[in-house]
């Protein structure tokens, strides 16, 4: 792995280039207050005409030249010993014809670690050292934040944030020719002024990669936050299953990020306030929060919103209830989310009282719903009060305490700052707060190495009785079964006792094709049956009668990701429920558990109104040996879906399976 430590934290930079974006690096890196020499580099405008004459090896570089100068500046970057470089140009990778190009570019880049191509580069707000080309937001702060994304002009977009966050770092990926984002953040955890690390991810590549990151970050007690934009169809690509159908596009990339441990969220301002909370309070430990607002409105959206995000408000404990009482009076209703009214507006220790009061070891975080005015055409002086208040209670009780605006914009940039450096943390927009909660939830890696499946390929579709085998040989239960011609089946099933089902082979979707019947008691039964289906082989198998709940177990090759699990709704409820969870292989048992147990059909393997209960651990050790099956396989297997499970209170019996996988 290459030290990125002289690229990222440079104490010499070169700037090779004559052009408007090269003099806007010099500009913006003078305005930072770099300490260091900056050297420019350009044959008519710069003060060293080549590389070679510049009085060093430079920690880092700006190449602000065209695409093909560009890899002749690397080659003597690299020769000279330089420490990295930022490549500015485009027209490599991203372009049809630019494989050749970036071949060269990373010849000639060596050892030498390169940012890029296509791509601003780096703010380093630390220690004012910027290889970047146009404006931003960034102040120099002491500790702070770091951003990465791959957008140069989204990265400008986040600096630009009045949320009162601090950002410590911003570096644009670019292209990832040669490092990866990957990589990036890892060399980013070895810098101790780094609190929390935010990642814009349109994919992941290497995801073995990201494991190592997630490790890294772990180990070091920074965490991460991921906004995953775009969609990778590659897993359903030839699919024919229920689970392609049921796995959305970016399905992989969230569990991916679940195995990780990695919080995610949805946009770019809940990204920018994850972050500050993360930034100000780290991990929370749990999803109860509390709420307390001087409006019935605001407790009920904030009650509504945080059921949106998965959130809990516990009820008031009988020491919260009292100490509210004596602060509050008889005349408010005393609850989680608490609205205290106006009686106490302005009055600093009242509220004091009334803000610590809701503050509980149990609870992850105490919202305080508060929106300032603008102060344009208003006056927002009264507001002194609820921010001293806020900031004595965080002193009083050392909880963790956020004031929370409604609306995104009613919480000033000044405001903010001034809580943040009390330790309560401002944050902006009550859906935001709420996303930002989630995300800032502490979660547990799974310790498992993921597989790396590779691209998909065309497959073929393995029958039926045989897939049942290869899944029975790692211990999964199958009916008795037969396969022939209709006499054949006769012949076999005649010291069966039944009922019986009867399958016409080769079939994928056997129910949609009229190739399935149920309930066949005796023979003339199946000769009915059998004149009613398809041309083809007969599968006879004993019907599975006292099964409680129906499950599909699916496993999918994503390409981008890894082996998809879902676990959902079976049978003929498959696409009408839509009822899934999604996990990566390999999984472990604890979270299979967890994962049944999020689903709408808990309750029926839990046994529902009075009916008996499935017998769970016989499920779970049907699912890991489906996942066994899997990780002996990952070489060849394209997918692999039980649909359905039958769950009885004895065991969980394959009743259909389908296999798909290379020879």
């Amino acid at each position: 792995m290459r030290d990125l430590s002289r690229v990222l934290r440079p104490d010499s930079v070169a700037v090779i280039g004559g052009g408007a974006w090269c003099r806007s690096v010099m500009e913006q890196i003078e305005r930072a207050g770099f300490s260091g020499p900056v050297w420019h580099v350009h044959p008519r405008n710069g003060a060293y005409a080549r590389i070679e004459d510049l009085p060093g090896a430079p920690d880092a570089a700006f190449v602000g030249i065209n695409r093909d100068a560009t890899i002749e500046a690397v080659q003597s970057l690299n020769d000279a010993g330089a420490g990295g470089a930022v490549c500015f140009a485009s027209g490599f990778a991203e372009v049809g014809d630019g494989a050749e190009r970036n071949a060269s570019l990373l010849r000639a880049a060596g050892d030498m670690p390169i940012i890029g191509p296509n791509c601003y580069g780096i703010i380093n707000a630390l220690d004012g050292a910027l290889l970047w080309p146009d404006q931003h937001g960034c102040r120099m702060v002491d500790r702070g934040v770091a951003i990465l994304t791959q957008s140069s002009n989204m990265a400008i977009n986040l600096t630009m944030q009045k949320r009162g966050l601090p950002i410590g770092y911003v570096v644009t990926c670019g292209n990832q020719a040669q490092t990866s984002q990957a990589r990036i953040a890892m060399a980013l955890l070895d810098d101790a002024r780094v609190t929390a690390i935010g990642l814009h991810v349109e994919g992941f590549g290497d995801v073995g990669e990201w494991q190592a990151l997630a490790r890294k970050a772990k180990m070091r007690h920074v965490p991460l936050v991921v906004l995953k934009v775009g969609q990778s169809e590659a897993a359903q690509a030839a699919a024919v299953s229920h689970t392609a159908s049921l796995s959305g596009s970016d399905t992989g990339a969230r569990a991916l990020l679940d195995h990780l441990g990695i919080g995610q969220v949805d946009d770019l301002s809940t990204f920018l306030e994850a972050l500050k909370l993360l930034h100000i309070a780290g991990p929370l430990p749990s999803a109860r929060i509390a709420s307390i607002s001087c409006s019935g409105g605001e407790a009920s959206l904030a009650a509504d919103t945080g059921a949106r995000f998965g959130l809990e408000f516990p009820p008031l404990t009988r020491r919260q209830t009292d100490r509210l009482a004596q602060v509050l009076g008889p005349r408010v209703t005393l609850a989680n989310p608490l609205d205290y009214h106006t009686y106490i507006w302005r009055d600093v220790s009242a509220m004091t009282d009334a803000f610590s009061s809701m503050v509980e070891p149990d609870l992850a975080l105490t919202l305080l719903i508060v929106d300032f005015p603008r102060t344009d055409i208003c006056n927002d002086t009264d507001w002194d009060s609820a921010v001293a208040a806020a900031l004595a209670a965080r002193a009083q009780t050392g909880g963790r305490l956020a004031m929370v605006s409604t609306l995104p914009e009613l919480m000033p940039e000044d405001r903010a700052r001034e809580l943040a450096a009390g330790g309560v943390i401002p944050l902006a927009g009550l859906t935001e707060a709420m996303g930002a909660i989630r995300a800032a939830i502490m979660r547990h890696m799974a310790d498992a190495d993921l597989p790396r499946p590779g691209p998909a390929h065309p497959a073929d579709l393995i029958e039926e009785d045989a897939a049942k085998r290869v899944l029975a040989d790692h211990g999964a239960t199958v009916p008795w079964g037969c396969r022939g011609a209709l006499e054949e089946v006769l012949d076999q099933a005649r010291d069966q006792p039944g009922p019986f089902v009867l399958k016409s082979t080769g079939i994928a979707h056997k129910t949609e094709a009229g190739a399935v019947m149920l309930n066949l008691e005796d023979a003339d039964d199946i000769r009915d049956a059998a004149n009613r289906m398809p041309d083809g082989d007969l599968l006879l198998e004993r019907m599975v009668t006292d099964g409680v709940a129906e499950l599909l177990i699916g496993v999918l090759r994503d390409p981008a990701h890894g082996f998809v699990l879902t676990l959902g709704a079976g049978g003929v409820l498959t696409e009408i429920m839509q009822d899934t969870a999604h996990l990566l292989v390999p999984a472990s048992r604890n979270r299979v558990r967890q994962a049944l147990q999020s689903l709408r059909i808990a309750p029926l393997l839990s046994g529902y109104r009075g009916k008996p209960a499935a017998k769970l651990e016989a499920v779970l050790d049907a699912i890991m040996a489906i996942q066994d099956y899997v990780l002996a396989n990952t070489a060849h297997l394209q997918e692999v879906e039980i649909n359905p499970l039958i769950c009885t209170p004895s065991q969980a019996v394959v009743a259909d399976a389908l296999i798909r996988r290379t020879q």
